[in-house]
């Protein structure tokens, strides 16, 4: 391996490196994230992140089945199902714009999602 090669292995480390951090500032720099939940395949209800909702439940009851979302501090989860494995329950928290919890049985999908502008979306109130 000669000198030019070892230069130009070190360049092609260091754009990959620049342009990763590029692709991640890209994918979390979002102005505004919201919560979108969807039931066989079409949009449910939308809900921005907002402090009016951290702590809130939402109930999904629909003709395929149960599910109990826990809202937090820019984060969201299922806490609750009438499935029978209960995966989407134990998914866990998601927090970052591209995650989504999945619960085939329910056909729901609850996904965050990140835009610099968002139009009609809902505010939970009680």
């Amino acid at each position: 391996m000669t000198k030019a090669d070892k230069i130009l292995i070190i360049v092609i480390i260091a754009i990959s490196l620049v342009s990763l951090g590029f692709i991640k500032n890209s994918a979390t720099g979002y102005k505004e994230k919201y919560i979108s939940i969807q039931v066989d395949g079409k949009e449910y209800k939308k809900i921005i992140f907002d402090k009016s909702v951290i702590g809130k439940t939402i109930p999904i009851e629909t003709e395929f089945g149960y599910n109990l979302i826990e809202i937090g501090d820019g984060e969201v989860k299922v806490i609750d199902a009438d499935c029978p494995d209960k995966l989407d329950v134990l998914q866990g928290t998601i927090s970052k714009a591209g995650e989504i919890i999945v619960c085939l049985p329910n056909k729901l999908v609850v996904e965050i999602k990140g835009s610099e502008e968002i139009r009609d979306v809902d505010y939970i109130s009680n």
